[in-house]
């Protein structure tokens, strides 16, 4: 970078206003910054700004209505939604603290990113408002993931999401003389290349350096028995069971796309989505997209948990609990609670999850059971998906909490930020280098990325 380094902006990253300022308008960012500073010259009602990653058509409508229902009830008060990246929001966050141009809400981020940035003293509390939509309406220990070391809540759930189901399809396991989804690693395999033929390819596995390699990946290390680090956060990923997964990993590269050495969330999901490939691997977006880009496959797709090394060792859902977080310097922050908090109202978090049936699962307990919500169509024609998928989602985990008896990992967010787990997989499955130097070499940066 030259001799001159910049100021380190407050997410460890160099960072300077004028940086920050160009890094917000090439996400987009910055258009919504004018309109707060500078169209607001004639409109003299307050303004707050929602981000989220989450933005598909149908929710925005969704939150369109959202936000015109909290606006017609508080008309000193306007709302303007901002969306965000899956990818790019660690440096989208670091340059809005960086400008001192932060949102008011943020949804739809993972846990363990919501726990680092609390923990960097840049989110407020939220336990206002758990309080105000009543936290006897949440899934028993639906907050627990969110709850710090002071006591507090960084964030709370705004929905559950079972990242990693093993999707298939039943029209072409029975064309292959397969009576029943795999749930061994060797049973996929087996499928995965009896169903490879006539241009369709038996997986969408990611191998791109990107998040969503990293994520995936940590799933199948636990899938073969093991972990990233320890339950005291000590590292622990060189073992047999990362090993296993990077062999499976490789065995199922020939069943994969070309194009899968840059798939990410949306390559992933095309694939399969398109009938590209016989199975794939992605939550419960899978149902809308195909009912409106591939209906004639509709009936023939399903669901269950991602196979694993061997029938002994359990399922492992990666539930990325997505969460609604308030930035630290969040300006009007009463206005920004009650926003928060209306956010859950049962008709329009209803009409919410609606717009991702399957994909975004309630985390209220009252909406779950809600004959509105069940009635969807896509939930009703995928009843026992969805079921699994919310069961699953529930008790699922991430890098921030690999199991129920591991310690909060808040430098999970700059771990896959860095890719490091996503550089691994690249290493042995495309470059083709000895398993054992790299799975030594990614436990070095990352016991480094610990002790930054």
């Amino acid at each position: 970078m030259g001799a001159t380094q910049p100021e380190r902006g407050p997410l460890g990253q160099h960072i300077t206003r004028r940086s920050a300022l160009r890094l917000l308008a090439a996400t987009g960012a910055a258009t919504a910054v004018g309109l707060t500073a500078g169209c607001g010259s004639d409109d003299k009602r307050t303004t707050l700004r929602w981000w989220s990653p989450q933005a598909a058509p149908d929710q925005l409508r969704v939150y369109k209505a959202q936000i015109a229902a909290f606006e017609a009830a508080n008309p000193a008060i306007r709302v303007v939604f901002e969306p965000t990246s899956d990818e790019g929001y660690p440096a989208q966050f670091a340059a809005a603290f960086a400008a001192k141009q932060v949102p008011n809400i943020v949804t739809h981020l993972p846990s363990f990113a919501a726990q680092n940035y609390y923990a960097e003293g840049l989110l407020e509390p939220v336990d206002d408002v758990i309080a105000a939509v009543g936290a006897d309406q949440y899934f028993p220990g639906a907050n627990d993931v969110y709850r710090t070391a002071d006591g507090h809540y960084c964030a709370t759930g705004i929905g559950n999401t079972a990242v990693d189901m093993f999707w298939y399809r039943k029209d072409l396991l029975a064309a292959a003389g397969i009576a029943a989804p795999p749930a061994t690693w060797d049973e996929l395999r087996s499928a995965a290349q009896k169903m490879q033929r006539g241009g369709v390819y038996g997986a969408a596995l990611p191998y791109g350096m990107n998040a969503m390699t990293s994520l995936i990946f940590i799933g199948f290390i636990h899938r073969a028995g093991g972990r990233v680090f320890t339950p005291d956060l000590e590292v622990g990923i060189d073992a047999q069971a990362t090993y296993d997964a990077l062999e499976f990993f490789r065995s199922m590269w020939e069943f994969c796309p070309s194009g899968a050495s840059n798939f990410s969330w949306g390559e992933s999901l095309t694939a399969f989505v398109s009938g590209s490939t016989a199975t794939g691997i992605y939550g419960g977006r899978v149902l809308a997209n195909v009912a409106a880009q591939n209906p004639a496959i509709a009936d023939a797709i399903s669901c269950t948990t991602y196979p694993t090394l061997s029938r002994d060792i359990p399922a492992w859902t990666f539930n990325d609990f997505p969460c609604l977080l308030i930035p630290k310097g969040a300006p009007n922050l009463a206005e920004t609670k009650a926003f928060a908090a209306s956010l859950y109202q049962t008709e329009l978090y209803v009409q919410q999850l609606h717009a991702a049936p399957g994909h975004v699962l309630p985390v209220l307990r009252t909406v779950a059971a809600d004959p509105t919500y069940l009635a969807n169509p896509l939930i009703a024609k995928y009843a026992g998906e969805v079921d699994l998928m919310t069961r699953t989602a529930a008790a699922g985990h991430n890098l921030g909490q690999e199991t129920a008896a591991h310690k909060p990992n808040l430098k999970a967010n700059e771990i896959i930020a860095s890719n490091t787990i996503a550089e691994l997989v690249q290493r042995v499955v495309l470059n083709k280098e000895n398993p054992r130097t790299s799975v030594a070499a990614t436990a070095k940066k990352l016991a480094e990325l610990m002790r930054a």
